[in-house]
């Protein structure tokens, strides 16, 4: 793909618009009561902390199981029985707006000003987030299409789910930039014909570059 034949613009929901919970585990601490240090768990900001992590990124579970098994063991630590709704609902408060990153509405912005459509696609919009927050999420009216597999049950990296997205935008694959945090759902886009980009949340402003890069957005 060259940046001029970039036509629109697709974005992962959970750790690429919004923050990971990775990233605020510290204020997810405080909202639970928990002493600082109590959630020792890091993800993909520090994998030898978190060998469920590990797990998952060598597929021997789903993402949907690794969130199932942290909201139950959080949940325990307070007293509750969660499931992952339950858990992020705790830990990013009433609002879901305040999780979204500024970076991300401004990138959102300049692909639209460029002319370029916008979407998401992710597997877990409403499961995890909600249908009223999801429902009053502002970066969400900015979009042309939400592709979710909460509804349409079709999880990355299937190739079906990118297709139904390739679909509604209404462009070639081949005119698809498509961000993610999975390298599971990268390669699965790059398979379907998309351009994907891994989405770093260990320096965010570098993939923001690269997307901007690969949609002919000035960096």
């Amino acid at each position: 793909m060259t940046s001029s034949s970039a036509e629109a613009l697709l974005l992962d929901f959970g750790s690429v618009i919004t923050y990971s919970a990775f990233e605020i585990m510290d204020r997810a601490e405080r909202r639970l009561s928990l002493a600082p240090g109590t959630l020792t768990w890091r993800g993909p900001l520090d994998p030898t902390t978190d060998a469920l992590w590990v797990a998952m990124q060598a597929d021997e579970i789903s993402e949907r199981h690794y969130w199932e098994r942290r909201a139950d063991e959080v949940g325990r630590l307070v007293g509750r029985s969660w499931a992952p709704l339950d858990f992020f609902r705790a830990i990013r408060g009433g609002d879901l707006n305040e999780d979204v990153r500024p970076e991300i509405v401004e990138l959102v912005s300049e692909a639209r000003a460029a002319g370029h459509k916008v979407g998401i696609l992710t597997n877990e919009l409403e499961l995890f987030g909600g249908v009223e927050s999801s429902q009053s999420l502002e970066i969400v009216r900015m979009m042309d299409i939400v592709v979710d597999a909460t509804h349409t049950r079709i999880l990355k990296p299937d190739p079906r789910a990118y297709a139904l997205a390739v679909e509604r935008l209404g462009v070639t694959p081949d005119g698809i930039v498509f961000v993610d945090d999975q390298k599971r759902n990268v390669e699965g886009a790059l398979r379907a014909g998309l351009h994907g980009i891994f989405f770093d949340v260990r320096d965010v402003p570098r993939s923001l570059r690269a997307v901007r890069t690969a949609l002919g957005l000035t960096v």
